[in-house]
């Protein structure tokens, strides 16, 4: 996975702190630096969709877009912080986009998202997004920063480094805490199978 160091993170955090101070060019600058990645961001996430699925990764980076401009009042940390917002924003339409679907269809025909790293946990090959959408809230109220740790690990791409970095903990916490969600997950997503497995 290309892990996000491909821009200096200083001129991403420099105009992240301009554009939180007012300055509208640094956001246009900053959407030149990132917009690339946040597409092969938006693309990962579709290729995980059904083939069927109806959203383009050019719309999906282009509503994340809109959505990041309302966020001038957050206190930007780093380029880590900046891509794990993003990729938040893109979980909540995805989600969005399924549920809405769903409706149409009036329940069925939810969208399937293979999940990497946490089908070794699940041992589903495909998760249902609505469901994974549930199961981390549910994780939220329980150890938020665990389900932060799945966020910024499956939605955002970020290395256990990146996710170290983006929230001020230490990769060893990162890999013990990611093993535990991962476990939890499994368990809230396959509530049949057996608890030894």
């Amino acid at each position: 996975m290309r892990a996000m160091s491909e821009r200096p993170p200083e001129n991403v955090t420099q105009l992240l702190l301009d554009w939180s101070k007012g300055d509208e060019r640094a956001l246009s600058e900053l959407m030149d630096l990132v917009y690339a990645e946040l597409r092969g961001l938006a693309e990962r996430y579709l290729r995980r969709e059904r083939p069927d699925g109806v959203l383009q990764a050019t719309a999906l980076v282009h509503d994340a877009y809109i959505r990041l401009i309302d966020q001038r009042r957050v206190q930007w940390q780093n380029r880590a912080h900046f891509f794990g917002v993003a990729a938040q924003m893109m979980r909540r339409i995805l989600v969005d986009h399924a549920r809405s679907r769903d409706a149409q269809k009036r329940g069925g025909g939810r969208q399937r998202f293979s999940l990497s790293d946490v089908v070794a946990a699940t041992g589903e090959p495909e998760v249902d997004l609505v469901e994974l959408d549930q199961a981390l809230t549910k994780l939220t109220a329980i150890d938020e920063q665990q389900a932060r740790i799945v966020e910024l690990r499956f939605f955002s791409g970020l290395t256990i480094e990146e996710t170290a970095a983006a929230l001020g903990i230490s990769p060893a916490t990162v890999k013990r805490e990611w093993r535990t969600a991962k476990a939890w997950l499994h368990r809230e997503l396959n509530p049949d199978s057996d608890a030894d497995a």
